[in-house]
Formats: C-alpha cells, sequence, structure tokens
C-alpha cells in the first residue's frame, strides 16, 4: 500500500492537556497537535495561538472558562500558518495581534497555505465549514510592543526568523514565562518548510538569554522548569542541525533532492522517528533546506499542487 501523504492518514483524537505554567498563565496542549496559551490579566484574556478552525478554538475557550469568566481581549498569533490562525473569530477579541511580516505573509501566501495545510492533515480541520475567510490582524508591529492587561505587562516580540520569517515570542515578566511559538517544539518534529536553518540557532539563543522559568511550546507538553526549557531549547536546535546539515553536504556537491532526503532520513531517523509529525514534516524540511543551502532566502510558496509534486519526486 502506498505510504499516506503527510497526515492524511492521521485520524486519531489527542488527549487534551491545560497546564498552569504561572499564575494565571496555561498551556492547552493536545499530543503533539498544535499548542495554545493562556495569559489572564487583571480583568481580560489574552490567547496565543488560535487553532484552525472555529469549531476547535472553542475546545480553547471551553478551558479558559474553568479557571475565569474574564472575557478574551486579545488573540496574539506567532506567526501565520493556518492551523494557528483560522480559528481566530471564535474568541470575539477586539484585538487580533501579528508581526508586520506575519500580516505580509498572509497576504503573500495566506490562502494557498490554507489549502496545502487542509490537504496535508484534514483532523485539525474540523468544522472547517465554520471558517469565515483569512484572519487579518487589527495591529501589527516590527520588533516589539507591550500589552497591559490590567497591570499585568505583556511583551511581544519578534526575535529573529526561525519557523518563518514573521515568528514572535510572547512573554510575561511578572512570571518569567513565555510562549514561543513553533520556535521551540517538545518531541514533536519542527516544521521547517517555511523555515530559516540558519537564523534557527540564533533566534533560539535569544530565547535562551531570557532564561526563562517555563515555555509553552509550539507543540508537545508544556515546559516548566529550567532544565526542562533548556533541554527543549537544544533539542530543537538539535532537530534543525541535524535536518540542515547532511542536506547541505549534498546540495554543495550538486547531489538532488532525492540523495539530500536519503542523507537526513540517514541522520535524523535514529534520533527523531519517535516524535510527533516527524513523518509529515521531513519531506517539507528537507526540500526547504535543499533550496536554503542553494541561495534561496526566501522559502517558496507552497501550494497543494506543489506539494503533491515534491511527495511524488521523493518517493520515486
Amino acid at each position: 500500500m502506498a505510504k499516506a501523504f503527510a497526515s492524511q492518514g492521521d485520524l486519531t483524537e489527542k488527549k487534551i492537556s491545560f497546564t498552569e505554567i504561572g499564575e494565571g498563565l496555561y498551556a492547552f496542549t493536545a499530543e503533539g497537535d498544535p499548542n495554545s496559551g493562556v495569559i489572564i490579566g487583571d480583568d481580560s484574556v489574552m490567547v496565543v495561538e488560535a487553532q484552525a478552525t472555529p469549531r476547535l478554538a472553542q475546545k480553547v475557550i471551553d478551558c479558559i472558562r474553568t479557571v475565569t469568566d474574564k472575557p478574551i481581549t486579545h488573540v496574539a498569533l506567532t506567526h501565520y500558518h493556518a492551523v494557528r490562525v483560522l480559528g481566530a473569530s471564535a474568541f470575539g477579541a477586539s484585538q487580533i495581534i501579528m508581526s508586520d511580516t506575519a500580516r505580509a505573509m498572509v497576504v503573500e501566501r495566506g490562502k494557498e497555505d490554507w489549502e496545502s495545510e487542509f490537504q496535508r492533515f484534514p483532523r485539525l480541520f474540523e468544522g472547517h465549514e465554520s471558517i469565515p475567510g483569512l484572519t487579518w490582524p487589527t495591529t501589527t508591529f516590527s520588533e516589539s510592543m507591550t500589552v497591559y492587561l490590567g497591570n499585568r505587562r505583556v511583551d511581544l516580540m519578534h526575535l529573529g526568523r526561525a519557523h518563518t520569517a514573521g515568528d514572535i515570542v510572547i512573554h510575561v515578566p511578572d512570571q518569567n514565562v513565555m510562549f514561543t511559538g513553533d520556535i521551540v517544539e517538545y518531541h514533536s518534529a519542527c516544521y521547517c518548510g517555511d523555515g530559516h536553518f540558519s537564523d534557527w540557532g540564533d533566534t533560539l539563543d535569544a530565547i535562551k538569554w531570557f532564561d526563562v522559568d517555563a515555555i509553552a511550546p509550539g507543540r508537545g507538553d508544556a515546559l516548566v522548569g529550567k532544565e526542562m526549557v533548556n533541554a527543549a531549547i537544544e533539542n530543537t536546535r538539535d532537530f534543525v542541525e541535524s535536518t540542515y546539515r547532511p542536506v547541505a553536504r549534498i546540495a554543495a556537491r550538486g547531489g538532488s533532492l532525492k540523495e539530500a532526503w536519503d542523507a537526513a532520513r540517514a541522520e535524523c531517523d535514529p534520533k527523531f522517528s519517535d516524535y510527533a509529525i516527524y513523518e509529515h514534516c521531513l519531506p517539507f524540511n528537507v526540500s526547504r533546506a535543499y533550496d536554503e543551502a542553494r541561495g534561496v532566502d526566501t522559502p517558496r510558496i507552497w501550494t497543494a499542487q506543489r506539494d503533491l509534486e515534491m511527495w511524488e519526486q521523493l518517493q520515486g
């Protein structure tokens, strides 16, 4: 039987956890599915990451309502990917925040990404008919901005390119807790199809500089305690470098994408094959690494058609 493309064969529902990672701060996690974060202020709530559909976003809202009845006024989106943003309408927030670059990516490739991701991972788009359209921010920023939820300060920062060109992190200083989006993962593969391998390590260093006490990563369990935080940062670094290094060697000698795929598997399979969405991510990661190693700085736009053409090339 032919191997299913990406995660088309992943139909198993994941167990949701809602973990307090600081006073009034929560990580909504689901065994490797996309995470969300919750920041409770004096009189309102900020949600970090909106899930892929309003129906899935309602699961986050249901968890929030077990700990507070304060209104959700802000949604912060760490980047533009469909599985992170298309559920935003469910929260009824007056403010939706992205980086300037993330908004530009919605303009440039948001529709294509939506169609591509829907094809790759249908389960994550439960209730897709309720999506009202692309999610557009009400507020954007270049390098940093601060939001006050009453007296609670929330700092939003673009620390560098990594998972995408427009990634941001959200830091809550009073608890020294950070929400990193997909810049940091825990026992889940990094998706690098829109990534910047050469910058990712520097961005991880910038996160590490904060010496935070907890992180809500993009995927995987909440990271509580400096030991777990630092282990996840270094493991993410190893994943990114282990993907790029063998591909770059093949590209440097003019080898093919299929050869790069084989080389990446040889290095990554022994270490990461049991990670969530590993098989899903690897084709896109290798393709992007191959492009970057050959001097393509801006990731090419993924479309549903390009996805399948790449998959057929690697399988052949």
